[in-house]
């Protein structure tokens, strides 16, 4: 009984908890979100369409709010992406071909040198992927990114190198979708 207690108790330090919250395209997006001894609050959240059907709600978190893409992807702090699955359409198979897709763009197709940690992260997909189901994407300095999916740990990739390349499918030059790289930048 004790483990348990001491499991669950870990679970919200490590995890985190959040507060607040604010409604988009029917999915519940936290104002702030705690990722260890770091409260990070929600810089700007969005849709991501594809075909004039929204797919997920994409929300970024950060330390203090910033509107430069740049700076978020390259900066060494605790920050998180959250996703929010809308759609019955994400499979497993598709979620897995996109985000390859978005490392390719955000690395400008030189994906060789973090190829065993994007296998790594895109493996977490091999999970059939319902509507409705939440991926929390925290990076911690001197951690890595600590994949959640509906609270449950997946795993953490480490390295700032993978956490530039993923923070990028959303924010860099050439993001999945550019108005909601400027939604999660709070434009």
């Amino acid at each position: 009984m004790h483990r348990i207690v001491f499991a669950i108790a870990m679970s919200v330090l490590l995890i985190g908890f959040e507060t607040d919250a604010r409604e988009v395209a029917g999915a519940n997006i936290p104002d702030t979100l705690k990722a260890e001894s770091s409260e990070l609050l929600l810089n700007g959240a969005g849709i991501r369409t594809k075909l004039f059907m929204d797919m997920y709600v994409g929300g970024l978190y950060l330390s203090e709010k910033s509107d430069d893409a740049k700076t978020i992807t390259a900066a060494d702090e605790p920050m998180a992406l959250k996703l929010h699955i809308l759609s019955g359409m994400i499979t497993s198979q598709r979620m897995k071909e996109a985000t390859n897709e978005g490392f390719e763009a955000s690395l400008d197709g030189n994906t060789a040198p973090l190829r065993e940690k994007i296998d790594i992260f895109i493996a977490v997909f091999d999970e059939e992927i319902v509507k409705q189901d939440v991926f929390d994407l925290i990076y911690l300095p001197g951690t890595g990114v600590k994949i959640l999916k509906n609270g449950s740990d997946k795993g953490t990739i480490a390295g700032h190198d993978f956490k530039q390349a993923l923070f990028g499918i959303w924010l860099s030059e050439r993001p999945v979708q550019k108005s909601l790289k400027q939604e999660m930048l709070g434009d």
